[in-house]
């Protein structure tokens, strides 16, 4: 495995352009945050939002729209289980996060099988969360996008049926070959399935073992994902500064929350693409 440090991820932010403005940062929809699990979905677009992203449409129940809006201003909202709109938005997003939140209902998995049969192979995909459960549970194929999926241990023993005893590197890649997807497997030193090659993070700390913290690593994959050419490199940046922003944190305090992370954002991709390590 090759290692994710801080020598691996400088230079791979781009820099702005002197001449921008957002519809140069891609759009985001992420789909997901049912009546009983809105903070989630909140999570998701905010770190898409404070990573950067241009524009973020947030697909959600009615009953969360209030708080988003009062939570998160930068974000347009709209209900995601009126399926012409959901469509609709669904044509016009560089990048699709779905499954935060999203439930296990029915109504979820028809929101779910909408969304894999309409994206398009230009698309980039991030199956998260429930999502991820829909589509073990019921034998889902990976669609024509450019996906990527999110499990931890437990979702990816449903995923790859190895459980986690059995998650060594070799078993994993023949998972990922057969998921036909890139895998970002979430654990204390997260490792990251391409075609081609595997990565490991060198951050990471039990701290950041709390809800919500998934749903940011996926908004911030999404966010990076919107503005950066090379796919590949805005997942391994948002697995890195993920983690090294919760160590941050973790000097000083005993648990480190989503919220605090997502703050912390853009002060971190500042420092990363701005300054270079000799």
């Amino acid at each position: 495995m090759k290692e994710i440090n801080r020598e691996t991820i400088q230079g791979m932010i781009p820099k702005r352009s002197k001449d921008s403005y957002k519809a140069d940062y891609g759009r985001v929809l992420v789909i997901g945050g049912n009546e009983d699990m809105g903070g989630a979905i909140i999570l998701t677009a905010s770190s898409a939002v404070y990573s950067g992203a241009g524009l973020v449409t947030v697909a959600t129940s009615k009953v969360n729209h209030a708080a988003l809006h009062a939570r998160l201003p930068e974000a347009m909202v709209i209900d995601m289980y009126n399926e012409d709109r959901l469509l609709k938005q669904l044509s016009t997003a560089t990048v699709i996060v779905i499954g935060p939140g999203l439930g296990l209902s029915a109504e979820s998995l028809k929101i779910l099988k909408s969304v894999l049969e309409t994206v398009t192979k230009e698309q980039r995909l991030i199956i998260d969360g429930s999502a991820i459960a829909l589509m073990a549970k019921n034998n889902l194929k990976t669609p024509v996008a450019k996906t990527t999926y999110t499990p931890h241990l437990g979702e990816w023993q449903k995923l790859s049926r190895l459980k986690p005893a059995e998650q060594n590197e070799t078993l994993n890649i023949q998972a990922r070959k057969e998921l036909k997807a890139n895998v970002v497997l979430k654990q204390s030193r997260t490792e990251i399935y391409f075609l081609d090659e595997v990565w490991k993070n060198s951050v990471g700390n039990p701290a950041m073992a709390t809800g919500g913290m998934g749903d940011t690593l996926a908004g911030m994959i999404a966010g990076c994902s919107a503005q950066f050419k090379n796919y590949r490199f805005a997942i391994i940046t948002a697995v890195f500064l993920h983690s090294k922003l919760g160590d941050d944190l973790a000097k000083k305090q005993y648990v480190v929350l989503p919220s605090q992370i997502i703050e912390s954002i853009p002060f971190a991709m500042k420092e990363f693409s701005t300054k270079f390590i000799f």
